[in-house]
């Protein structure tokens, strides 16, 4: 068997290293936003990142014609979150299943994520979240319109735009590329 773990290694050496660990948050941010964020503080960083995904948010909404009030989830209830909502879960959902068979693909850590924390699967996310405004959220508020027009499943729309999103864009090979430059320092 090939010794397929040089990306893990990095990663492992980028994530125990405090300035390195930073430094690749940062340019995760640069990737999702367009710019290298001064800022050395992952807090500031998140802060940041999450004013401008509101106005995201707001503005793909009001392209799709979706009403939008918010990110709401309530993980007991789901079925409780606007047809929007529901729609970002499930679109969120198979991005980062997508962004688990990139990581798996790279032989990288799910682990250790460098902008996420506490999940076991980290890395997936950071991952997934370079996609968002990409993929996620254009095929959410799709999908939410969609629904409202035709009255069927959500769910169903979401997965399926989803899914075909992420095959006519090859965005998993995308991911594995990405994942590759961003750990060898390429991004």
């Amino acid at each position: 068997i090939p010794d397929r773990s040089g990306l893990a290694r990095l990663q492992a050496r980028l994530w125990a290293d405090d300035d390195l660990r930073i430094m690749t948050a940062r340019r995760m941010y640069a990737l999702r936003l367009g710019e290298v964020l001064p800022h050395r503080d992952l807090d500031v960083l998140r802060g940041i990142e999450g004013a401008r995904m509101k106005e995201s948010y707001r503005l793909l909404a009001q392209s799709h014609g979706i009403a939008w009030h918010g990110r709401r989830y309530d993980r007991g209830n789901p079925l409780a979150a606007d047809l929007a909502n529901q729609a970002l879960n499930h679109a969120s959902s198979a991005v980062e299943a997508a962004a688990a068979i990139a990581v798996a693909a790279t032989a990288t850590i799910p682990q250790l994520g460098f902008i996420h924390e506490d999940p076991g699967q980290s890395f997936v996310l950071d991952i997934a979240d370079l996609y968002r405004t990409e993929v996620t959220i254009p095929c959410a508020f799709r999908a939410a319109r969609d629904a409202a027009r035709s009255g069927d499943a959500v769910e169903r729309i979401a997965r399926r735009l989803t899914g075909r999103t992420l095959a006519e864009g090859q965005v998993i090979p995308a991911m594995i590329e990405r994942i590759k430059a961003l750990i060898e320092g390429r991004s």
